[in-house]
C-alpha cells in the first residue's frame, strides 16, 4: 500500500467532513497508516506533527500504552450491551469519576456518543425540567454570537458562526443571541477582564428581558474554539453564574473542547469557581480514541423526570452506542493519567514553552494578535494590522499555511486566518519549537502579496 493508492480508493467512496472535496482535486489527502505520541505516518514514510490533537481529541498521543492496554482488556470482557435497564462495570465507574472531578453539585450523568448530542440532551433535558415543573412558557435559549455548540439541528440553533448556520437557517429554532465577550475587541489598554465585565451588561439585559420564557443559557467556557478561538476572562462565567440564579435560568457550559486540562485547570469552569446546571463533556473525554459524551447535571434537575411511568415526565432520549463500554474503558484510562501524573503541572510548562517560541509573532506586520488560554494559542492574520482589516476569506490565507505546513512534517487546520496550536499533553518543547517554526515560516509565505 501507498499513499497514492490509498487516495484513489478513498476519493471513489468516501465522503469527508468539513470539507469541499473538490479541493482535493489540488489538495491531496494525507492517507495515515500509524501514530505514536504526537506524531502520525503516512503509507510512504512522511511524518507529521499533529500540532491540533485530531480535532481537539487527542490528549495523551496516539497509541498510548495506558489507554491501549484499558481497551484491550475490556475487549475481552464485554464489548457492548444496551444501557436501557442493563447497567456495566465501566460505565458506572466512570460516572462515579465524572460526578467526583467536576464542579460540586453535578451528582448526574447522561451518557452519549458525540458532543452535538451532548448538547442536544442538555438542550431538552432544559427544556423538559420547566416543562415538568409546568412552566411551559420557557421555551427559549439564550446563546453567545461567534459561538459553536455542534452541527446536529438543535446544536446549530444555539451555535452562532454564519460559515456553519447560515444555510440551514429555515430548519433551526429561534434562539436570542447576545453580544460576546469576546476580547479580540477590546480598546486600546483595557483589560480582558474590564472588558468581560463590561460586555456582560448585554447579557445581564437580555436576562432581565427574556427570563420568563428562557430555559438556558449555553456558553463555552474562556474559549469560543470554533469561533477562531476567541477569548474572554473568567470573571464573565462568575457574573452569569450570578444573573442565573437571579433569573431562574438554567447554565449550560460546553466543555467539549475546552474541559480535561486545556485551559489550565482540569475544567475551564473551575477558573470562575462556578458549577453550571449542565456540563456537556465529549472530544478528550476519552484521550481520542472512541466518541463518547457526556451530560452531568444535578440532583434537583434529576429529581423533576423522577416520578411514576404514568405521569409522562420521564427523559425518554437515547442512543444506541449509549455508555459503550469500549468508549467508558478508554475514559477510564485517560482520567486515570490525571491521576497518577502532574499533567496539569506540565500542561503549565509546556504552555509557558508555547507562549515563549510564539513572541516573535507579536511583531510580525500582519498578526493583529497572539492570545492563549491554557494549551490553547492562536495567531489572528489581518491584511492591516493598524486597522485590523481581515484578509477577504476567499483568498484563503490560512490554508496557504496548512499546506506549507504539511510539506514540513507538521498538521496544522487553520480556522479561517487564525493559526492555532492545541497539541497533545506530552508533546516535548523541541517539538513545540518545530511547530512553531512551521508556523512562523508558513505565515511569512502566506502573507505575500
Amino acid at each position: 500500500m501507498n499513499n497514492q493508492t490509498l487516495v484513489n480508493r478513498d476519493l471513489a467512496v468516501l465522503w469527508h467532513p468539513c470539507s469541499q472535496m473538490k479541493d482535493h482535486e489540488q489538495l491531496p489527502l494525507i492517507p495515515i497508516r500509524s501514530g505514536r505520541g504526537v506524531w502520525l505516518e503516512d503509507f510512504d514514510g512522511n511524518r507529521y506533527l499533529d500540532a491540533i490533537s485530531s480535532w481537539w481529541v487527542n490528549l495523551f498521543g496516539h497509541a498510548n500504552p495506558v489507554i491501549n492496554q484499558a481497551v484491550k482488556a475490556q475487549l475481552d470482557q464485554l464489548e457492548h450491551v444496551i444501557l436501557g435497564g442493563f447497567t456495566h462495570q465501566a460505565a458506572v465507574e466512570l460516572a462515579e469519576q465524572l460526578v467526583e472531578i467536576t464542579p460540586p453539585g453535578l451528582n448526574k450523568c447522561f451518557y452519549a456518543d458525540n458532543g452535538s448530542s451532548a448538547i442536544e440532551i442538555s438542550l431538552k433535558m432544559s427544556f423538559h425540567y420547566w416543562r415538568n415543573l409546568g412552566q411551559t412558557q420557557k421555551t427559549k435559549f439564550i446563546t453567545l454570537e461567534n459561538s459553536y455548540h455542534g452541527e446536529t439541528l438543535g446544536a446549530l440553533a444555539v451555535g452562532n458562526v454564519a460559515l456553519y448556520k447560515e444555510t440551514y437557517g429555515p430548519l433551526l429554532m429561534d434562539v436570542i443571541s447576545v453580544a460576546s465577550p469576546d476580547c479580540y475587541n477590546r480598546e486600546a489598554g483595557e483589560s480582558w477582564e474590564d472588558y468581560s465585565i463590561r460586555r456582560f451588561a448585554d447579557m445581564e439585559q437580555a436576562l432581565a428581558r427574556h427570563a420568563d420564557t428562557v430555559c438556558a443559557v449555553i456558553v463555552e467556557p474562556l474559549v469560543q474554539c470554533a469561533g477562531s478561538m476567541r477569548m474572554y476572562d473568567p470573571v464573565y462565567l462568575k457574573l452569569l453564574r450570578e444573573a442565573c440564579d437571579k433569573y431562574g435560568v438554567h447554565l449550560i457550559a460546553d466543555e467539549i473542547a475546552v474541559g480535561f486540562g486545556r485551559t489550565g485547570t482540569l475544567f475551564a469552569c473551575e477558573q470562575a469557581d462556578i458549577s453550571p446546571d449542565f456540563m456537556c463533556l465529549s472530544k478528550g473525554l476519552t484521550g481520542g480514541y472512541l466518541p463518547l459524551s457526556a451530560v452531568l447535571t444535578t440532583d434537583t434537575v434529576y429529581q423533576a423526570f423522577y416520578d411514576e411511568y404514568q405521569h409522562l415526565t420521564a427523559f425518554l432520549h437515547s442512543h444506541s452506542y449509549t455508555g459503550n463500554a469500549l468508549g467508558c474503558r478508554a475514559a477510564l484510562a485517560t482520567i486515570g493519567i490525571f491521576q497518577t501524573q502532574d499533567v496539569l503541572g506540565n500542561n503549565r510548562r509546556l504552555a509557558a514553552a508555547m507562549s515563549s517560541v510564539s513572541e516573535r509573532f507579536k511583531q510580525h506586520p500582519h498578526v493583529a494578535e497572539v492570545r492563549q488560554t491554557g494549551m490553547i494559542l492562536a495567531i489572528e492574520l489581518v491584511k492591516n494590522r493598524q486597522t485590523r482589516e481581515a484578509y477577504p476569506w476567499q483568498q484563503r490565507r490560512g490554508l496557504k499555511v496548512y499546506q506549507y505546513a504539511l510539506s514540513k512534517g507538521v498538521l496544522l487546520r487553520p480556522l479561517g486566518n487564525v493559526i492555532y496550536f492545541m497539541p497533545p499533553y506530552v508533546i516535548a518543547e523541541q517539538e513545540i519549537e518545530l511547530m512553531a517554526e512551521v508556523a512562523w515560516h508558513g505565515i511569512l509565505l502566506a502573507t505575500q502579496d
